[in-house]
Parts: C-alpha cells; sequence; structure tokens
C-alpha cells in the first residue's frame, strides 16, 4: 500500500543537515515542543508532525486538540494526551515511541517503517475512496467464507441492481454523502402523540399477549447478505435459545441466587423517549452516549464527549464525522439528534442504580437494531446483543447481555440491581417477579419480533 501526502509550503532545506531552525510555524494541532519552545527544530519535527497525522487518522481526532489553543500548546509542551484502548499494542507503542519530548528519542523514519505496526498484521492491497468518510472493513476474509462466496455468487448471481448502472469508483464519496438517507423501515406509525418516556399501563404480564399494532421501529439492513454483523434475527434466535433452555429447566423457588459480587460494567438504556409519531425513537445508554433510530431506517448517535457523530444508513454501514463536518445532508437529523439529547438531559431521570461506565471509542459502537413498544413494556434489540426490556407499571427492567456466559440483570423497583449468570438462575431458580419477567421477554421476543 502506498500512502501519499501533500501540503509541504513550509517546507525548508537545512544546509548543512544539523542546521536547525528556530521559526515557529505550522498548523497548531502538529506542532512539535521544539517548536513552541523555539530551541531550533529539524526532521525529527516531522516525526512528530508525522505521529500527531497518525493519530487523527486512526482515533478522528488530533492527539492534542483542545477549545482553547493556550492549552493546546500546554498539551504538546507537556506531551499529554491519551492513548485509546481501542488502538492495537503495536498503534500504541509507535506512537509512544514517536510523540516524546526530546527530539533525539523519536524514531527515524526507516525505524518508523520497520515498527510491527507497519511490518506485522494484515494490510490490504488497497482501500475503496469511500475510505474517505466511513470507516474501512480490515478484517482479513477467511479463504473458506471467500470460497463460499464465489461458489454462491457462481450459483445465484448477483442481485440485478448491484450490475446494472454501477457508478465509477471516482463517484463513491459523493454518492455516499448524497444518497445516506434513502432506506427503509419496517415501522408501523403509532397515533400522534407528544415525545413519552414511559407508559402508565398497570403491569400484568401474564394475561396480556403483545399486540400487532405494537408501534415498533427498525435499522434498515443493507440487502447484501454476504455482509458480516448482528442481525435482528440472529439477536433474536440467539435469545430465544438461551431464554427457553433457562426457563425449561429452571426449578421452583421463592427468591434469586446470590449475584455476581464484581460483574462487569454493564453499557444498557438509562434514558429513552418515543417521538416515532413524528421522527423516531430517542435513547441515552448509561456510557452517556446519546442517538436516535429514526423512522426512516437510519440511526445517528452522539459520542459522550459530544465531539464525534456516529451515522448509520443501514445495519452494516457505519460513517463517523466530527461534529462541525458533519454533511450538510444530514444537518437535519443532527439538529433532531441534539433536541433528543437536550431534552432527555434536562427532563429524564436515570432509570437505575447500575454505575456509569466510560465510553470507550470503536470503529463502530453498538447500536439499536429495533424496538418494540407494547401495553405492558419497552423492547431494545442492539447490534451487541444486548436485549433491554422495560416494564411500564413499577420500572423495574431486564437486560440480557454478555451471551458467553449468558447474564441476566434485573433492576428492581427500588432501583437497585443486580447481575445473575442465567446458568445459575437455571439450576437455582428465581423469585416469583424475575421468572414472570423472563417469561414475558419470551413472549416477546417469540410473538413481537417476526423477521
Amino acid at each position: 500500500m502506498e500512502l501519499k501526502m501533500g501540503d509541504f509550503g513550509l517546507a525548508t532545506r537545512l544546509e548543512p543537515p544539523e542546521h536547525r531552525k528556530k521559526t515557529i510555524c505550522g498548523t497548531p494541532n502538529y506542532v512539535a515542543p521544539e517548536v513552541l519552545q523555539r530551541q531550533g527544530h529539524g526532521p525529527e519535527a516531522d516525526v512528530w508532525s508525522l505521529g500527531c497525522v497518525m493519530y487523527t487518522l486512526l482515533c478522528g481526532s488530533p492527539p492534542f486538540e483542545t477549545v482553547d489553543l493556550k492549552e493546546t500548546y500546554r498539551c504538546i509542551k507537556q506531551v499529554h494526551y491519551t492513548l485509546p484502548a481501542s488502538l492495537s499494542l503495536p498503534a500504541r507503542q509507535l506512537l509512544a515511541a514517536i510523540l516524546r519530548a526530546s527530539p533525539q528519542d523519536r524514531p527515524s523514519i526507516d525505524q518508523i517503517l520497520r515498527h510491527d505496526f507497519f511490518t506485522k498484521g494484515y494490510t490490504p492491497d488497497r482501500l475503496p475512496v469511500s475510505s474517505c468518510v466511513t470507516v474501512p472493513d480490515l478484517t482479513p476474509l477467511n479463504p473458506a467464507r471467500i470460497l463460499f462466496v464465489k461458489v454462491t455468487k457462481s450459483l445465484f448471481g448477483r442481485k440485478k441492481n448491484k450490475n446494472k448502472n454501477r457508478p465509477e469508483e471516482r463517484d463513491e464519496v459523493s454518492c455516499l454523502v448524497n444518497g445516506l438517507t434513502r432506506t427503509s423501515i419496517g415501522h408501523q406509525d403509532a397515533r400522534p402523540e407528544a415525545p413519552a418516556a414511559s407508559g402508565p399501563a398497570p403491569l400484568s404480564l401474564v394475561e396480556t399477549a403483545p399486540e400487532d399494532s405494537s408501534p415498533r421501529g427498525t435499522l434498515a439492513s443493507s440487502g447484501d447478505g454476504f455482509e458480516e454483523g448482528l442481525t435482528v434475527a440472529t439477536v433474536v434466535e440467539s435469545a430465544l435459545c438461551a431464554l427457553r433452555n433457562c426457563l425449561a429447566f429452571m426449578p421452583p423457588a421463592e427468591q434469586n441466587p446470590a449475584p455476581l459480587a464484581q460483574p462487569e460494567p454493564l453499557v444498557w438504556v438509562s434514558k429513552w423517549v418515543d417521538y416515532s409519531n413524528k421522527f423516531g425513537f430517542g435513547y441515552q445508554l448509561s456510557s452517556r452516549r446519546v442517538a436516535v433510530l429514526f423512522n426512516n431506517g437510519t440511526h445517528m448517535a452522539l459520542s459522550a464527549n459530544r465531539k464525534t457523530v456516529h451515522y448509520n444508513p443501514t445495519s452494516t454501514k457505519h460513517f463517523s464525522f466530527s461534529v462541525g463536518a458533519v454533511p450538510r445532508a444530514l444537518q437535519p437529523q443532527l439538529g433532531v439528534l441534539k433536541y433528543f439529547a437536550s431534552y432527555m438531559e434536562q427532563r429524564l431521570m436515570k432509570g437505575g442504580d447500575l454505575p456509569s461506565v466510560e465510553e470507550v471509542e470503536v470503529p463502530v459502537p453498538p447500536l439499536l437494531l429495533q424496538w418494540v413498544k407494547t401495553d405492558q413494556a419497552l423492547l431494545m434489540l442492539f447490534s451487541d446483543g444486548t436485549i433491554q426490556v422495560n416494564f411500564y407499571g413499577d420500572h423495574t427492567k431486564l437486560i440480557l447481555s454478555g451471551w458467553e456466559p449468558l447474564l441476566v440483570t434485573f433492576v428492581a423497583r427500588n432501583r437497585s440491581a443486580c447481575t445473575y449468570l442465567a446458568s445459575h438462575l437455571q439450576q437455582l431458580g428465581c423469585s416469583p417477579d424475575l421468572r414472570q419477567r423472563l417469561h414475558y421477554a419470551l413472549r416477546l421476543l417469540r410473538d413481537r419480533c417476526p423477521v
């Protein structure tokens, strides 16, 4: 792979090579410490800038970027920045080696090119132009999968709409930006109403089955059967299998078993608002990420630090932008997202006492695949396999997560939360309250999520 770089307007020649420049110049976010401190700078400052560029390409924003220029310069001089946990170990090691205060401690260009980050692992031969606006999939295909795809395509052929009038690659970026919202949704219009965050219906989980007229929203699918990623069908199928096994062999009991003493931090929906009669379904996660599943089947999320917008026109296509660089075509949806964020922040209370977790930036964060409302509860299915059911009458919540092993988190009426291994519930039983809700979740998945 070849990486082309430009913008050498401030390039200069060092004669002799050991000569050092003392002029302060360059873009603030990429200036090396020795430049700011007028210590004299040479090629090592370019290595520093290269590290800043690498960090920006990997993380989406420069390492020392702040809202204040003086604060940015202070961070550069002190080499104060954070390396996201989502980066690979070789990437973190190389960035740490490049972004060092002392120019003499930084690696040379030759040493950088010999680093594990460039010499080990998978490197694609080329990247599509769409990589300019969306995170490319760098996962190497399994050889068996490649063979399967080739055989399937040879037997059944490609879809007509993928062969006919295929645009040239040079038009991919404009097509991606201009055609982002051309998707469909499995949404049935609810009666017009104001934003609703809960329902007043009394809890009657046994007698009342979900009705076909219940409002719902579904993230649009790509229509490509060969794309990776969990779908509504796979999430529902996995949950149905796990819940059936758990309840089929569960002995009678009057109380729950001992919960996990220190469960892993759980990301769950702490606030939500249904405005599907006009815009869509908004929610806030315990990590403070805010998102909306729109009525047209698209999904948009705002990161916890409110700096990055994630946009999914379908379940398998992801775009990310800084807040200030969102395309004009998406500005209306961004406005709705910000309105929902403000509404939930100011008017809604967090729905339980589970500890909050810090958001970890990942290339493609989990997103809401489908939501379903009945007169008893709200069901939410997520792309990482998490399922959450909120019961209106008593504000209890059921969260299924993990899957290996399956974890069941129950938020009780008093807002306290306990997490159990599903295998423990299957062996030891659980309280009637929890069992009743597990049964209702099973029926809700079976009867109300046809896919």
